[in-house]
């Protein structure tokens, strides 16, 4: 009749613990098929083999689609300043997907929708990029700093200009009828 193959449902064995307003979106089988898990796009976030949670968007630092291997970079907390978080790449997950179907669409879709303003900037020793992202369940913006390998992120003067960029963004990015 189509041109497409309907996807199967996911099957129940390999749905995983959602919230109450979690719906799934998409779904692939990791590995040749045989019990390497299943990776599930929600609404919320990615849920990875091995994971006893989900992944939010707005967690995933980076995702690569190889046309066979998905690669995911969550974003690991490294501190906590006044109003933003300062993150660093946690290990890179790859996944071979051999019947993919829509999840690296929504992965790629689902990351990017997530970022609502990212800008690198030179920082005294080095480089950051400050973003602000979208958490689902959330109002507001959630801002993050990643600052380039090498880059001295303790240093007085590299928290004091990241400071000073993190409340120019936000300024920027604020409605004015707010």
């Amino acid at each position: 009749m189509g041109l497409f193959r309907r996807r199967p449902k996911l099957p129940p064995a390999d749905r995983p613990p959602l919230a109450a307003d979690e719906r799934v979106l998409a779904w692939a089988a990791a590995g040749n098929g045989e019990g390497d898990g299943v990776l599930v796009a929600t609404n919320r976030g990615l849920w990875l083999p091995g994971r006893g949670e989900r992944l939010g968007w707005h967690d995933i630092l980076k995702a690569i689609w190889s046309g066979r291997e998905l690669t995911v970079t969550p974003a690991e907390p490294a501190g906590e300043r006044d109003g933003y978080l300062v993150v660093a790449d946690a290990p890179a997950e790859s996944y071979l997907l051999l019947d993919p179907g829509d999840l690296p669409h929504q992965v790629r879709a689902r990351v990017t929708g997530s970022v609502a303003y990212t800008a690198h900037h030179p920082v005294p020793g080095g480089a950051g990029r400050i973003a602000a992202r979208r958490v689902s369940g959330v109002d507001g913006l959630t801002w993050t700093v990643r600052y380039d390998p090498g880059t001295p992120a303790d240093d007085e003067a590299v928290a004091a200009e990241t400071g000073r960029l993190v409340a120019e963004a936000r300024a920027a990015t604020t409605p004015a009828d707010v």
